[in-house]
């Protein structure tokens, strides 16, 4: 299992961690969203997910990962 941190843009409250949380966890990611950190920590099985369906689902939920570094 991959575990993962990702930085996000776009969250105005709580009920956009939920909305993610859920997005995330439709596709079988382990998910939790903080609104406060603007994170969502992600554990996922790498053998049948990408990084980037994971990022395409955040996307298409409306928020924006922020890449680091």
């Amino acid at each position: 299992m991959m575990k993962k941190t990702y930085k996000l843009k776009g969250m105005h409250c709580t009920s956009c961690a939920m909305v993610i949380e859920g997005e995330l966890e439709d596709i079988g990611v382990k998910a939790s969203c903080s609104y406060a950190r603007e994170t969502v920590d992600v554990e996922y099985d790498e053998k049948k997910l990408s990084e980037d369906t994971i990022k395409n689902v955040i996307v298409k939920a409306g928020y924006q990962t922020v890449d680091s570094g």
